[in-house]
């Protein structure tokens, strides 16, 4: 996996979010979503974020299919710079580049048929030369998807969560994609929905060679699912590794807390907790230096002043496990 084509690469990319007040509507700060974060997503890999809520996951896959427009860096997609293309040339994109949104129950228009709804991309992309040819794709979808034909004329409020979910699935793969943003797609789940959605979805990528890009709140999930694993604090990507590194041998101390918070379903196991003092820091006004450094529980004087880099750690791990700290590894 480590010598795959590189299919999608950010490089330095920031997104702010203006915030506007008084009489005149001026600017009067700004929300720093995403931080000058760098990334290469492997074909055929799939690549887990994490973090906690407002740590700018979803920012950054919205940024990554240009949804949202970025304030700087750069977007490649196999090789071509996608930053600032134009209306024209990115609905041309929009056909190898997909998304699954976090709800399954606002992301489907309730007055259209599942039929209507899978039908409205290959109209738009102009995939099927006939109606005949166009419902016989849309059973293909279905089955897929693992949902019956007769979905096909039934309307959203019809379905349960996870079958609301395939068929959100059903839509993404209707124009064929190479690259998906998975954005939280099992968190409004029940657990029991939630593995089946997963194996759906490993299924999916083993026969259809996907690339995903899976943001994800449960690390167990991630674990199960993930080729690497990014991990994401106030805007920064603070440790990037292989999946069974990072959890076997986490460096970040955020990290660290973060798997130590994973229930256990052993009442006999004990694991250390590692607790974090504080809050996270507002990402209107984020700390000098490392971001992490007010709830580290190793930070020094310098963790204030200087900003750590993605690095290698001092020992001989592989190049692939990298972390921003100054005193980890």
């Amino acid at each position: 996996m480590e010598n795959a084509e590189v299919l999608v690469e950010i490089r330095d990319l920031v997104k702010n979010f203006s915030i506007r007040g008084g009489i005149f509507s001026r600017e009067i700060g700004q929300v720093h979503a995403v931080s000058g974060v760098s990334l290469q997503i492997r074909k055929g890999e799939t690549l887990g974020l994490v973090g906690e809520s407002g740590c700018g996951k979803s920012t950054l896959g919205r940024c990554l299919l240009r949804l949202l427009q970025p304030t700087a860096g750069q977007i490649y997609f196999k090789g071509q710079d996608i930053t600032d293309l134009k209306a024209r040339e990115l609905r041309k994109l929009r056909r190898r580049m997909q998304i699954i949104f976090q709800d399954p129950y606002a992301s489907l228009n309730p007055r259209m048929t599942v039929e209507e709804i899978l039908s409205e991309p290959l109209e738009i992309h102009k995939l099927c030369a006939s109606k005949q040819e166009q419902r016989v794709r849309i059973f293909k979808l279905l089955n897929l998807c693992g949902l019956r034909r007769e979905s096909i004329s039934k309307y959203p409020h019809e379905f349960s969560g996870g079958q609301r979910q395939r068929i959100c699935i059903a839509r993404a793969l209707a124009v064929e994609p190479e690259f998906i943003v998975c954005d939280e797609p099992v968190s409004a789940l029940d657990v029991s929905i939630q593995a089946q959605i997963i194996n759906l979805m490993q299924d999916l990528q083993a026969e259809l060679g996907l690339t995903y890009l899976f943001i994800a709140h449960d690390l167990k999930v991630v674990e199960h699912i993930s080729t690497r694993v990014a991990v994401m604090y106030l805007g920064k990507i603070v440790e990037l590794a292989d999946a069974e590194a990072l959890y076997s041998a986490p460096k970040h101390p955020y990290t660290q807390a973060l798997l130590s918070a994973i229930p256990i379903p052993d009442p006999n196991f004990k694991k250390e907790r590692v607790i974090l003092r504080g809050d996270v820091p507002s990402p209107i006004e984020p700390p000098k230096g490392c971001h992490f450094h007010p709830r580290c529980p190793i930070a020094k004087v310098n963790c204030s002043t200087e900003a750590p880099i993605l690095r290698c750690s001092n020992r001989s791990d592989a190049a692939s496990h990298v972390s921003s700290c100054h005193y980890s590894g």
